[in-house]
């Protein structure tokens, strides 16, 4: 084991590994600058724990309906060897499909590790791209490096050879109602898909292929109207795929995180969590709150510091890197004298207060 991988289980202690998933990591991409975030992920820590040790625990996520009907309408369009897919994929996007064969990737030959199933997805792979045969994987293994650290990941499905291409399958329960779907929806599994996207891109190159024999068009499957029915539509992730990619390169490197903390530090509920948590700079917004287990609590740390954080991002840019309440209010009343630096957001601060001093009164 690399001293690197003994060190996040060590922060980890007794508690099992939590896996990473396109889901986690665009979350994480939407806030490079969370250091917290980075390190707790890398270490596979379950966040829901930390967050109900420290008092704050997470008020998001799927309900077990949405799950439980999400995973069944998953496995209708998988029936019988993707046959429901295999049918959208000509019938409504009418693309011109061969005989395809079928992979079963959820384990091989009984085992579920993750080295052997990445192991065999790259074989497979590598044979698709050398006979050209259309092929479908249904959850092909792939993994994606996050600031120095490994994640496994698994696609829905990987088609292979439409047009040429791989192309990403992501499956859907949220319902196209008149050809329209929840916006919000929508956009949160575009980023998904760009995360596999990604990985799929990087396993090209370990094989040694061109990552553009990936489609940047992924495939949506999701419910059609209000009934159980699927319905397919090519989403183009060009916009995703630069956001993702470039927010990646943003993230801390882990092996400078662990430098913040005590050797032998570690996230196991206990006496010495909270400063421990304390110890990794967090990078507080409004919008943790529908994507951190942790958001609850870095919310009431930013307040008690009083950091422009919890103001929202937007407050912040416009702050022009102000880093704390009490200094904005002192610029603005003038209690506080500006450095070069804040001379023009100052002016505008101390407009905006004589303003609402005339308006109460």
């Amino acid at each position: 084991m690399s001293t690197l991988a003994a060190q996040l289980d060590q922060l980890r202690g007794a508690a099992p590994a939590t896996r990473h998933n396109a889901r986690t990591i665009a979350a994480l991409t939407a806030n490079p600058g969370c250091a917290r975030r980075a390190l707790l992920d890398a270490a596979a820590v379950d966040k829901t724990v930390i967050a109900q040790s420290l008092g704050f625990p997470p008020q998001f996520g799927q309900s077990q309906f949405a799950i439980t009907r999400g995973n069944s309408f998953e496995s209708m369009v998988k029936a019988n060897g993707c046959a429901e897919l295999l049918a959208l994929l000509r019938d409504t996007l009418g693309l011109t499909i061969p005989e395809v064969a079928y992979h079963d990737l959820n384990a091989v030959a009984e085992h579920t590790g993750n080295a052997l199933r990445y192991q065999r997805t790259e074989q497979l792979l590598k044979s698709a791209i050398a006979t050209g045969d259309g092929t479908l994987f249904d959850h092909p293994l792939l993994r994606l490096d996050i600031a120095g650290a490994t994640a496994y990941l698994e696609p829905d499905v990987v088609a292979v050879q439409l047009d040429g291409l791989f192309h990403v399958v992501e499956i859907k329960a949220f319902p196209v109602i008149d050809g329209q779907a929840d916006p919000a929806q929508v956009a949160a599994a575009a980023r998904q898909s760009a995360v596999y996207v990604i990985a799929l891109r990087e396993l090209m190159r370990e094989l040694g292929e061109s990552p553009e024999l990936v489609s940047h068009n992924a495939i949506l499957v999701c419910a059609k109207d209000f009934t159980n029915r699927p319905t397919a539509e090519l989403v183009d992730l060009r916009k995703q795929l630069a956001v993702v990619s470039r927010q990646l390169t943003r993230l801390t490197a882990v092996p400078e995180l662990l430098n913040l903390l005590p050797p032998d530090a570690t996230f196991a509920p206990g006496e010495g969590l909270e400063k421990t948590i304390a110890a990794v700079p967090s990078r507080y917004a409004p919008e943790c709150m529908s994507s951190c287990e942790l958001a609850f609590a870095c919310r009431d740390e930013a307040r008690a510091c009083g950091s422009v954080d919890a103001l929202g991002r937007g407050v912040c840019d416009e702050m022009g890197g102000i880093d704390t309440i009490d200094t904005v209010l002192g610029l603005a009343d003038g209690t506080m004298e500006p450095g070069p630096e804040h001379a023009d957001i100052t002016a505008i601060l101390r407009t905006a207060h004589r303003l609402r001093m005339e308006i109460a009164g």
